[in-house]
């Protein structure tokens, strides 16, 4: 078997060499389409051999083996004259009118991407290292999606891609404690690079114990990206994990007025990490009732969310601080939570999770729909010992929350555990920022009077001391 880390990092030391490809996010970028034309080839040539009704939606001439699979084949500006005016401009402007899902997602992959290379010789090398693994053999293809993975994390510090990754073992959390089964539909209405789509397929995918519950997994996994990149990287993240036609549509949630998603929208399961700290852009707050009109993206995203989820529906997200708390809109939107829907548990992460694109503290929401909250439990995770922060080289690991798996099961406080009334919440104004009662001690804030007390004590103890140290030397 091909060493594929070892393939990967030669293509990437290649890449690093080109003027257009010169940062961790335009290789990433420049491997995504490549990625996913090698590997929608592939599959389109076995499906032809399957299905004698299936006609594969990429010209035959366009076809990865066709320029790209012999080693001595097309290379220097004949090679990039071919990718940057043929293959680009032919696939995005593929016939649609057959509206298949394969000719959809070819169109959108390479109608809203660019070929960064700038060099037909480094090209060629690429595809030659490229056309070393094997992605219809499924060890490969298992191997390289891990890889895969590790790349999109390497996003979280290449700068703007940030945004659209969760660390691994959060979504994989979120994943195990929600527990979505098979027959349900579970959708991400913000996937980012799929992510928590790919913990999902992989979920079931352990579970799966017949051929249909294994090829429903490709329809009931559903997802929703607006921006053209990730939309890209999640298809092939998807298409790794063996989807075959990836379920995810290009466009914006919040562009569709609340009242046009219907019954037929609602879903069983929503996992998600939707955009925080963003403005929404095109005026789309009026597309909400006006009484829950706000710029910032993740207020809205939560109404959305408890809109598409059926009754009994379940839901696990990730917001900020900034949505626990404030008034006006940002109340009203958290007493709707409330009132529709049992939020039963707030997991609290330390503020370095998703370091370094955002520092903010963040928080892990796990609700049902359908009967309002009476008590929510908090948890809060505290950093490994030894640890100052999470970092690049020391990210969150899934071991770190098993003793937050063993209480799940089996709930009491503890000291990184509480339960609060909803009758407190609703006098304190539906604030859900509630910190820990346990560590109270830590940041409580004191009068001047307790502050001189607590100086005196200080120094009395210090006189102490001094007095034991002195009868010591003596």
């Amino acid at each position: 078997m091909a060493n594929i880390s070892g393939i990967v990092k030669s293509a990437r030391n290649i890449m690093r060499q080109d003027t257009g490809t010169g940062s961790d996010e335009l290789r990433i970028l420049q491997l995504g389409w490549m990625l996913f034309l090698k590997i929608f080839s592939d599959k389109d040539k076995e499906l032809e051999l399957m299905d004698d009704n299936y006609t594969s939606p990429i010209p035959t001439e366009l076809h990865w083996d066709e320029w790209a699979g012999d080693d001595e084949g097309m290379t220097g500006d004949e090679l990039l004259q071919f990718v940057d005016r043929k293959l680009f401009p032919t696939l995005s402007e593929i016939d649609l009118s057959t509206a298949k899902r394969r000719a959809v997602l070819v169109h959108e992959v390479f109608a809203n991407n660019y070929n960064y290379m700038k060099s037909g010789i480094h090209l060629r090398q690429v595809i030659n290292k490229l056309n070393e693994i094997d992605f219809n053999n499924s060890k490969d293809l298992h191997l390289f999606g891990q890889i895969y993975e590790t790349f999109l994390s390497e996003l979280q510090s290449a700068g703007t891609l940030g945004e659209f990754y969760t660390p691994r073992a959060v979504t994989q959390l979120m994943t195990e404690m929600v527990n979505p089964e098979h027959g349900e539909t579970v959708l991400d209405p913000a996937c980012g690079t799929g992510g928590f789509l790919s913990a999902v397929i992989e979920h079931l995918k352990a579970s799966a114990s017949t051929v249909a519950e294994r090829e429903a997994i490709a329809h009931n996994v559903r997802g929703w990206e607006y921006k053209p990149l990730p939309y890209m990287l999640a298809n092939t993240n998807l298409i790794l994990h063996d989807i075959i036609t990836p379920n995810i549509q290009f466009g914006d949630s919040l562009q569709r007025p609340l009242s046009e998603y219907t019954r037929k929208d609602r879903v069983d399961v929503i996992i998600a990490n939707p955009p925080f700290g963003g403005v929404v852009s095109n005026n789309n707050e009026n597309n909400f009732p006006q009484t829950y009109r706000t710029k910032e993206s993740a207020d809205l995203f939560l109404i959305l969310m408890i809109h598409l989820l059926k009754d009994g529906g379940r839901a696990s997200i990730v917001l900020p601080d900034g949505s626990l708390t404030g008034d006006g809109v940002k109340q009203r939107i958290r007493q709707k939570l409330l009132e529709d829907c049992n939020l039963h548990t707030i997991v609290r992460l330390p503020n370095s999770v998703f370091q370094p694109y955002a520092s903010v503290a963040t928080n892990l929401l796990f609700f049902t729909k359908g009967e309002p909250t009476q008590n929510i439990w908090y948890y809060e995770h505290i950093l490994p010992e030894g640890y100052k922060a999470y970092s690049k080289t020391k990210p969150i690991q899934l071991a770190e929350f098993d003793t937050l798996k063993s209480w799940w099961a089996n709930r009491e406080s503890n000291e990184q555990a509480w339960q609060v009334n909803i009758d407190t919440i609703k006098a304190n104004g539906y604030n859900l920022d509630i910190k820990n009662p346990h560590r109270a001690e830590e940041g409580k804030q004191h009068s001047s009077t307790e502050l001189l007390d607590l100086l005196h004590q200080s120094f009395a103890k210090g006189d102490e001391l001094l007095e034991q140290l002195h009868k010591e030397l003596v």
